[in-house]
């Protein structure tokens, strides 16, 4: 029965073609092939224009996730420990074929990749129209990103060229503010923010998510001046136990090659 109803819901709710079906590499026969038989049979078209079969999270000790074998986490229990983008960004990590091992510290990983990602947007002007294309034309990072995900959604390659772009944005940060170099690092950053917006990750203010909300902001900064004044005072006993307590409020401080230091949340908040 299961196999009819599949194709009696598809053909009332999408058509008689579906351009993407997805599913576990298990479900290729006899349920797949089972639905391409009844429904072309049918409707005289072809069922699916493109199949997608996704392998399986697994648990510790290599087990497929399952209810029957009680050895799965729900998305809605990771949401309470980790932000919701990062969940995506660990879960592109894998190319959708590839089985993928269930990891709280990995989860954690790609958090702190993340964050990194998002801060190498930090004071970029990436402003464009809602319908504006940002083509791939001059940046070989957007390029090597298409040419991946046009290559069966290999997202592994894409979001090394995602890191790739980041590692060459946080360059120019560090680099003296001169006109041309604010005006390439603009550019590259409308690249990374396009990249991200295909995965649908990097779309939302870089320096809400870097620094959190803002009366925990405003706590930050009054700690680092504190730290700043303890420092000119050579008061170095103090300047070290206010960056421990920064440290301990989950804070990054990071020196910039400009004599000034900016600072990140460690963890993005969900």
């Amino acid at each position: 029965g299961w196999h009819i109803e599949c194709s009696a819901m598809a053909k009332k709710l999408l058509g008689d073609t579906i351009d993407i079906h997805g599913g576990g590499p298990d479900l290729i026969f006899p349920h797949h092939e089972n639905e391409i038989a009844q429904s072309e049979a049918a409707n005289g078209q072809p069922y699916v224009k493109t199949w997608m079969h996704c392998a399986a999270v697994r648990s510790t000790g290599d087990e497929k996730m399952s209810k029957s074998l009680g050895n799965f986490v729900t998305i809605r229990d990771v949401l309470e420990r980790f932000d919701g983008e990062a969940i995506r960004f660990y879960l592109l990590s894998s190319q959708y074929r590839r089985p993928m091992l269930y990891s709280e510290e990995a989860l954690v990983e790609a958090n702190d990749r993340l964050l990194k990602l998002y801060s190498s947007l930090r004071g970029a002007n990436t402003s464009a129209k809602s319908n504006e294309m940002i083509a791939a034309d001059g940046c070989e990072q957007h390029q090597r990103f298409l040419a991946a995900m046009s290559n069966d959604f290999d997202t592994v390659t894409a979001v090394s060229a995602i890191t790739d772009l980041s590692k060459e944005l946080l360059q120019l940060q560090m680099a003296e503010g001169q006109d041309k170099i604010l005006e390439e690092f603009n550019r590259k950053a409308k690249h990374l923010k396009a990249m991200g917006a295909v995965l649908g990750i990097l779309q939302r203010d870089s320096e809400e998510v870097c620094r959190g909300k803002d009366d925990f902001a405003a706590k930050v900064e009054e700690l680092i001046e504190e730290r700043v004044q303890a420092r000119k005072d050579k008061n170095f006993a103090r300047a070290d136990e206010i960056r421990d307590q920064i440290a301990g409020m989950g804070v990054v401080l990071e020196d910039s090659g400009k004599g000034g230091t900016t600072w990140r949340v460690a963890s993005m908040a969900n």
